[in-house]
């Protein structure tokens, strides 16, 4: 790690501390179970993600994003919460909360945590005073129904975890609704004292000095009220990003169990209590494989909403160019005034660098492309935990599984226990320097070690190296944070466009494929190398040489005008 640059980094961080300081920004998903154990019980914990926050600050990255750490039982591990004002004693105590928060401004990282507000642990207080009691204070805090005369649901809508999205409760003899797991009641957003209290803890938490919040399933709070039946999807909009393949959820147009009009009231009473708080944000997960990007447009327009959402595009779909070209283009020619943040990606999916999978010998270089993709887009970007590393998802056996949905859907649907192991840090070092516990709460993959921190650290052409290079360019170059895109024609296989802002103007160009190509920029235009440790292909002029999943990023100047010295014009 070079002390030297971090120093230098932090101050420039720090500045940029201005409201929308979140435009452009790069945000590093810590999985806390995983990222670093402190007290050799075989989890990570605050006291270990504090350990480890000089790495995260060196990596050039704006701000952390926490996947829960509040009290629950954990049946979906964190996100079943049992007390939205807590933290679970296995991360630790509040006390090591706020020493993490602080340390983490320090070194002038935000805290970005995850709040999921569309549903609550069956544990929660509120949940065991409404089962108890269809008359009292907390009676229509959740989504309670009576049986159909025959003692069925009351209609066809489906849990993403499989089965009906439907339990039957012997205290109330209702049915509650579950859009995952049975433990997993949703609350009634139409019901404006659980709004009022979901505000609250949001409030709770900015008073404690976070700077936002990433929101569990945000299109998922409102269901129809007359809970008509969902219709069968059509064939023609089939997608199977929500959920996977060998899931019925996937069979059904989700028009009234999510994704309803009546979200837009909640989200603008969020945004306004946002507003009261300079520099905090939002960012949506939304789950909608027919409507994704519309809704993220929907969601983020207008600067009363959400401040930025990621939908699952591509943290599914194909590595092909011309996937990714119909999605950048339907997101700029919908998002309008909207901001996107992108994820290749997270805890809930195969790691990308798998789900993409390319022959071998191209791994690295395949990982280091995805980087430049995913760094040179407009809007803000997530980095997963261990993808700065070019971590392959792991193979477990199903001995070796903890996650119900996996549990589920074994073996044609493994979970996501192979995207959630632990972080290898020293290659030769126990269980890669997690933890010093005999036994870890998923394996350490062997695969993996020789991957670890230590290995890549001061190897200039490793995948890590790669990575802090790449973000400290895009830090550098404003088209790169919140400049414009156009795209570039270039050939099927080649993804390429222009990003640029004021006199900024950056080409980005990606050969998505293994085979070679060659690619002209149009106009009266050349390019101008940028000097960077991501330096690929050969250059003539404004003519490209692409070799497999080789990318370049560099400087587009017009006509002859020269700015700084000029590179050779070989090859």
């Amino acid at each position: 790690m070079n002390a030297m640059v971090l120093a230098e980094e932090v101050p420039e961080r720090a500045r940029r501390a201005e409201p929308d300081w979140w435009r452009g920004a790069v945000i590093y998903q810590i999985y806390p179970r995983s990222f670093q154990d402190s007290n050799a019980d075989g989890i990570g914990d605050l006291a270990g993600i504090t350990q480890r926050l000089d790495y995260v600050a060196d990596l050039g990255v704006d701000a952390i994003w926490l996947s829960p750490i509040f009290p629950s039982p954990m049946k979906d591990f964190g996100y079943d919460i049992s007390d939205y004002r807590g933290v679970d004693p296995i991360f630790g105590t509040f006390d090591d909360f706020e020493r993490l928060l602080e340390r983490a401004h320090a070194l002038g990282l935000k805290i970005i945590i995850d709040q999921v507000l569309n549903h609550t642990s069956d544990q929660h207080p509120w949940f065991q005073q409404s089962r108890h009691d269809k008359t009292g204070y907390y009676s229509d805090w959740y989504v309670w129904a009576d049986p159909k005369p025959d003692g069925t649901p009351p209609n066809n809508w489906l849990s993403i975890f499989g089965g009906p999205a439907w339990s039957w409760d012997s205290r109330r003899c209702q049915y509650y609704l579950h859009n995952f797991l049975p433990a997993q009641p949703d609350l009634n957003f139409h019901n404006p004292k659980v709004r009022q209290a979901l505000l609250d803890v949001c409030r709770f938490w900015l008073d404690r000095g976070v700077d936002g919040f990433r929101l569990d399933t945000v299109n998922f709070y409102f269901q129809s009220a007359g809970l008509e039946p969902n219709p069968p999807v059509d064939e023609a909009m089939y997608n199977a990003s929500t959920a996977p393949s060998v899931n019925p959820y996937n069979m059904q147009d989700h028009l009234f169990d999510k994704s309803r009009p009546e979200n837009f009231e909640f989200l603008r009473e969020l945004r306004t209590l946002m507003n009261r708080y300079p520099g905090s944000t939002t960012v949506g997960e939304i789950g909608d494989a027919q409507r994704q990007t519309d809704l993220m447009a929907a969601y983020t327009s207008g600067g009363d909403k959400l401040h930025m959402a990621y939908t699952f595009d591509f943290l599914g779909g194909h590595f092909e160019a011309p996937y990714f070209r119909r999605h950048i283009a339907s997101v700029k020619r919908i998002l309008a005034d909207g901001w996107p943040c992108w994820a290749f990606s997270n805890h809930d999916v195969v790691r990308h660098t798998s789900r993409w999978a390319v022959e071998y010998r191209y791994e690295a270089q395949f990982a280091k492309l995805c980087a430049m993709i995913l760094l040179t887009l407009r809007g803000s970007v997530c980095l997963y935990q261990g993808e700065e590393l070019g971590l392959e998802n792991a193979e477990l056996s199903f001995e070796d599984l903890v996650d119900p949905y996996g549990i589920q859907f074994w073996p044609n649907y493994k979970g996501r226990d192979g995207c959630r192991t632990p972080m290898v840090w020293q290659s030769t070092a126990p269980q890669g320097a997690f933890t010093s516990a005999a036994r870890p709460w998923l394996p350490v993959p062997a695969g993996h070690l020789i991957r670890a921190v230590d290995n890549q650290d001061t190897d200039t052409a490793s995948v890590l190296n790669f990575y802090r290079e790449l973000i400290r360019l895009r830090r550098a170059h404003p088209a790169l944070v919140g400049g414009d895109l156009e795209p570039i024609e270039a050939p099927e296989t080649v993804l390429a466009y222009l990003r640029s802002q004021g006199a900024d103007s950056i080409v980005c160009a990606f050969n998505m494929s293994a085979e070679p190509a060659k690619l002209k920029i149009p106009g009266d235009r050349r390019l101008h190398d940028l000097k960077w440790v991501g330096d690929q292909g050969a250059r003539k002029g404004a003519q490209l040489r692409l070799g497999p999943y080789e990318g370049y990023v560099g400087q587009m100047l017009k006509g002859s005008a020269r700015r700084g010295p000029q590179p050779s014009e070989g090859n």
